[in-house]
């Protein structure tokens, strides 16, 4: 493998500024190895490589010029496949959406194209971001660098897979209960899912509205931080969109200081036992003991709600994901299904249309969301559910007021092999019991690297109150400081 793809994101910029390398070079050396090894992994449904290496090299003859060029000119990204990208096929990894190419581009994808960033492609994911294992895409599951027949997370596992497979530096992916963090945590990258707001969700396809949220997957917590300074920030399109956050979570990274004296951190009790692998605890309190050696004081915080809050929240996205799916109909945009025989409807091509382009997974929650919101049902699981989710963001704030962050494991699990688990529902929804919390109080949350269990990477999570970001950032530099999991991913000898 070309040395520069073990380089950081932040190095690289570097070395691109330096003249080191060009863009194009770099650019290619990531398109060459997603050529020769994403037949593995499986992690991207698009390769952009003409306009890739298009904007590599207008960043060359810019730079050659002499012009003053953003931080990260020059260095590529990956984007997963449900932000909308002009020119490029934004499918969702469903058949629903296969070959739809948009007239527009997302907020986000605005802000990487001004930062002067190539765009390498689209990555895999769970149908409509719809699972945690990256195998219910409807163009075949993504495999972990680690081991390809262990999945790589979900529903954002082809993004993680692209990091991790040295494939791509940066990669944005989008997380309403986890789909960043957790497979963060099973593949060995740094993915966070910043305060709800704080990133434009203006051209994400919504799942749940209230929950999703874009941020950055990443090799290292600084060039997070960095990716969540380029692409965040007030949007008028968006009218969550928030105009009073920090504005610089590189530079609390840079200078976060020699160490935590002062700060309070809060074990959170509900999320170490169990449920939670041996080792993947054992990794987590190494973490935490890390922590405490650099100055930290280590509080344990019990947040009693936090045990429902995996059931509110497959109440809640179920609910508002049959809303946001309403407008594939066969008649606005996508695929378009006619009925075999009888009469040609609207409503009868909608059906066939809804039948041949959704896969189970998603029918499930379009179903269970429809259910949960009818007349009947509303109050006792909807209404309810809603009621527990105030009761999260309560404990929430009454564990920010006795400790500044908060730290868990962020999957009760190391990557488990596809075949291995039972393929109940049960299974599945339990990986991000850790992760679903954040997005309910829409408060950041990142996951770090901090240990190998047989072999296996496992995460860390830190969350913070909202609008604290790079105090979440700058307290997982500390972890990754500690746990240097990256010489073991056998990914780099590829």
């Amino acid at each position: 493998m070309t040395d520069v793809l073990l380089k950081t994101a932040t190095q690289m910029a570097q070395m691109l500024r330096d003249g080191e390398i060009t863009s194009e070079e770099l650019t290619q050396a990531c398109l060459d190895r997603i050529e020769r090894f994403d037949g593995k992994i499986h992690a991207f449904l698009f390769v952009n490589r003409e306009g890739a290496l298009a904007t590599a090299r207008q960043v060359d003859a810019a730079r050659e010029r002499g012009e003053e060029l953003p931080a990260f000119a020059g260095v590529p990204i990956a984007l997963k496949d449900n932000i909308v990208t002009r020119g490029m096929p934004t499918t969702c990894a469903s058949k629903m959406l296969e070959g739809w190419i948009p007239p527009y581009d997302a907020t986000v994808v605005k802000r990487v194209q001004a930062a002067m960033m190539p765009i390498l492609g689209k990555t895999n994911m769970d149908e409509f971001a719809m699972g945690s294992t990256t195998a219910t895409s409807a163009f075949g599951r993504t495999g972990n660098p680690w081991d390809p027949e262990r999945i790589p997370g979900g529903s954002g596992g082809g993004s993680a897979a692209a990091v991790a497979a040295y494939m791509a530096p940066l990669a944005l992916g989008s997380d309403t209960g986890g789909s960043i963090r957790q497979p963060g945590s099973v593949t060995g990258t740094v993915g966070a899912k910043p305060t709800y707001g704080a990133v434009s969700r203006y051209g994400l396809v919504a799942m749940a509205s209230s929950l999703d949220q874009i941020g950055p997957v990443a090799r290292s917590v600084a060039d997070a931080a960095a990716l969540q300074d380029i692409v965040g920030g007030h949007d008028p399109l968006d009218s969550t969109s928030l105009n009073d956050m920090p504005q610089s979570m590189a530079e609390a990274v840079a200078n976060r200081g020699e160490d935590l004296s002062g700060l309070r951190i809060g074990v959170v009790k509900q999320m170490t036992g169990e449920g939670y692998e041996r080792g993947v605890i054992d990794a987590f309190n190494a973490g935490v003991e890390a922590l405490k050696a650099r100055g930290a004081q280590i509080v344990e915080v019990d947040c009693t709600s936090f045990e429902y809050a995996l059931a509110a929240y497959y109440l809640i996205m179920p609910a508002e994901a049959s809303s946001n799916l309403a407008r594939f109909d066969g008649v606005r945009f996508g695929l378009r299904v006619l009925p075999e025989d009888g009469p040609v409807t609207a409503e009868r091509m909608m059906s066939a249309t809804r039948e041949a382009g959704f896969g189970d997974e998603v029918k499930r929650r379009i179903i269970l969301g429809t259910h949960v919101l009818s007349a009947g049902y509303f109050d006792a699981y909807y209404g309810n559910a809603q009621k527990v989710r105030t009761l999260v963001q309560r404990d929430f704030a009454a564990a920010f007021e006795k400790v500044d962050v908060l730290a868990t494991p962020t999957s009760p699990t190391t990557a488990f092999r596809f075949d291995d688990k039972p393929q109940d529902l049960m299974s599945m929804y339990l990986n991000d019991i850790a992760t679903i919390p954040a997005n309910l109080a829409g408060v950041p949350g990142v996951s770090v690297p901090v240990g190998l269990s047989d072999g296996l990477p496992v995460g860390l999570q830190v969350l913070a109150p909202a609008r604290k970001d790079e105090l979440m950032y700058k307290v997982a530099s500390f972890v990754q400081d500690f746990a240097d999991v990256e010489p073991h991913n056998p990914a780099a000898q590829w």
